[in-house]
């Protein structure tokens, strides 16, 4: 398939396909007029490398991971590393529910009228910080 294809399958950017193949962590083929064309797997290819994006994963820890992936057989380092991210992510889970927790309790508790409404930011301004 083509770049375009690939990128709207993808949910990504042509550009974000570019930057990955300059990163390593995806290949194309070339046609004799040098457009990219892709195999079906990249499609997966390119979901993965954004769930580990979107999981904090640097580009270097995705390039390092990536031929473990490929040969379905990690080594010592790579699984090391895995597993120390899968255990940040945790963290980073349990401190959400925290987070998530506590803006509870803060609605349940903003249930009866405070001095503290006419300060409150409007939900549309709370929503662009996320």
């Amino acid at each position: 398939m083509r770049i375009g294809d690939l990128a709207i399958r993808g949910g990504v950017s042509v550009r974000a396909l570019r930057y990955y193949e300059e990163q390593g962590l995806l290949h194309a083929s070339r046609t004799g007029s040098g457009q990219r064309h892709y195999p079906e797997a990249a499609v997966e290819r390119v979901r993965l490398i954004q769930q580990l994006y979107a999981a904090g994963l640097s580009s270097r820890h995705i390039a390092a991971l990536l031929p473990c992936v490929d040969a379905n057989e990690p080594s010592e380092e790579s699984t090391a590393l895995m597993k120390a991210e899968r255990d940040r992510i945790d963290r980073q889970i349990q401190e959400l529910i925290s987070t998530r927790d506590r803006l509870d309790a803060i609605i349940v508790s903003s249930q009866t009228p405070s001095a503290c409404v006419h300060h409150a930011a409007p939900a549309a301004s709370l929503a662009a910080v996320s």
